[in-house]
């Protein structure tokens, strides 16, 4: 269910956090560069989030340990990207980081169900 609601949530997310880039990039001084590395950091994490997703469902459903070790890795890969579009980003407004903080939290709660899931998968 985590995981559903996670999927719907980073939708949200990356189309908001997309946005606010454009916006940002229209209306404050906003370097080019900073602008690419930016807009790249957010592809790979989406392309991070669909990996994820599709591995912690895959292995949830079939009970399977390997797929959920996995996706909680690329958790901690898209938890480490969470972190950097909330403080680290060329400029952080207050939208981006309730958006980055909440995306945080889910994917704590999401590590930790995971932990709990492989251990009760094992043998």
């Amino acid at each position: 269910m985590l995981l559903h609601l996670s999927g719907l949530y980073y939708t949200l997310y990356f189309l908001a956090i997309f946005l606010m880039i454009i916006y940002k990039s229209q209306v404050f001084s906003y370097p080019n560069d900073c602008l690419g590395l930016d807009l790249m950091l957010l592809s790979l994490m989406g392309m991070l989030e669909a990996v994820r997703l599709y591995l912690g469902a895959k292995g949830n459903l079939m009970e399977a340990e390997m797929p959920l070790a996995a996706s909680l890795a690329l958790t901690a890969g898209g938890g480490l990207l969470s972190i950097h579009f909330l403080l680290w980003q060329t400029l952080v407004l207050w939208a981006d980081w309730v958006l980055s903080a909440t995306l945080l939290v889910l994917h704590s709660l999401e590590a930790a169900l995971q932990v709990v899931a492989i251990a009760s998968f094992i043998r």
